[in-house]
């Protein structure tokens, strides 16, 4: 009994020797999800090409893989000659597009974007030729329009073309975790998915992560199946994303990927509630956008609303409104959550109302005053500012 505990306890991910030997040790774990945070230049988009190599045998493979190189799988043409007819270009040679006629992959990611943007778009294949020898070539092409002028293609910011190429593999992710005996995806085995809100702002952050955190439960209620089981790596940079989805996915194990500067690499287990230390990162996020005197979005209430929640559970509260005492206490209980999941446009958020910037700056000196965090924290906290 004693060696069993003993094994049980031992660091599965001791004395890495690099980034294949990581991804090998990845793919070992007996878990259905796995979350990896990390900083930017410390390996995650190599680490999940390792995971992603390790997975090929012949012509063979067994993982879906969302990261910069499937961004690439995407180019524009800008028509630079009349500057008129701006596609973006599919690579039909990848076999992440295989089922993108038969399947109606249009049909599948037009309810995913429309959670985002206000624009439609149309997949097509164009012929086209070739300046050298006049051979005619087939493209597979996406047009982006507005729905009241659909005649005339418009050229959507980088912002909205990452969200269009996110919902694409959302779309293709679905495909995977229906497993439909043959789907030209029945063989994804693992899904990797590395950085989707690298290019975006903070707002696109929670709506992402909460997103892609409930297809992950549903699949879990509805479609899990432990022979045909797909599990999840999920890699990212960025603290709020990460946090979410700790949230969301709160018994899903979580690890802190660094390296030194011999280039050793570390990965550490964050235990019980340690990955909610970003919810004081975030605090300063708050307070810096006050004290710079910066509009204040509905998203800000996410954040605000997360810190609360933790802060309750740290302290044994029921519940996020139990942290503060207002004398309107109904009044902010109701506030929050209604601001918080309230519907607004990623890539043109509606700036809070004077009155709910009130609120909300009411709200968080309250919090503070209340439970005034350690100073050895984040010692910027406490600065005088206009709270």
């Amino acid at each position: 009994m004693a060696n069993k505990n003993k094994q049980q306890n031992e660091d599965p991910f001791k004395d890495l020797v690099d980034l294949n030997d990581l991804a090998g040790r990845l793919r070992q774990q007996d878990k259905k999800c796995q979350l990896i945070f990390a900083h930017n230049g410390t390996g995650k988009t190599r680490l999940s090409m390792a995971f992603k190599d390790l997975g090929k045998q012949d012509n063979s493979r067994d993982t879906l893989y969302f990261n910069a190189f499937t961004e690439d799988l995407f180019f524009w043409d800008n028509d630079l000659d009349n500057d008129t007819d701006r596609v973006l270009v599919l690579n039909d040679s990848s076999k992440f597009f295989a089922g993108i006629w038969a399947l109606e992959l249009d049909n599948r990611i037009r309810p995913l974007l429309q959670k985002y943007v206000d624009f439609d778009f149309r997949i097509t294949k164009e012929k086209h030729k070739k300046e050298a020898d006049k051979e005619e070539i087939e493209r597979w092409e996406v047009s982006f329009f507005l729905p009241e002028n659909p005649d005339e293609n418009i050229k959507v910011s980088r912002g909205e073309e990452h969200i269009f190429i996110w919902c694409f593999f959302l779309a293709i992710l679905q495909l995977s975790l229906d497993k439909e005996d043959g789907s030209p995806y029945e063989w994804v085995k693992y899904v990797y998915i590395d950085d989707p809100i690298s290019s975006l702002d903070d707002n696109y952050a929670v709506s992402v992560a909460h997103n892609l955190a409930t297809m992950l439960k549903d699949y879990k209620k509805i479609n899990y199946d432990p022979k045909k089981d797909i599990k999840f790596i999920i890699s990212t940079h960025h603290g709020l994303f990460f946090n979410v989805l700790c949230n969301e996915l709160n018994k899903v194990p979580r690890y802190l990927l660094s390296k030194n500067t011999f280039d050793k690499y570390y990965f550490i287990k964050l235990e019980g509630d340690t990955a909610s230390l970003y919810h004081v990162a975030m605090l300063k996020v708050l307070k810096d956008t006050l004290d710079n005197n910066e509009p204040l979005y509905p998203y800000h209430f996410n954040i605000l609303r997360n810190i609360m929640e933790k802060t309750a559970n740290f302290h044994g509260l029921a519940g996020f409104k139990k942290c503060i005492e207002l004398e309107d206490a109904e009044f902010y209980e109701r506030l929050i959550p209604v601001l918080n999941h309230g519907g607004y446009s990623v890539f043109e958020p509606k700036e809070m109302l004077p009155e709910n910037k009130e609120n909300f700056v009411m709200v968080l000196r309250k919090l503070l005053d209340t439970y005034p965090f350690h100073q050895d924290l984040s010692p910027n906290l406490f600065k005088e500012s206009q709270l």
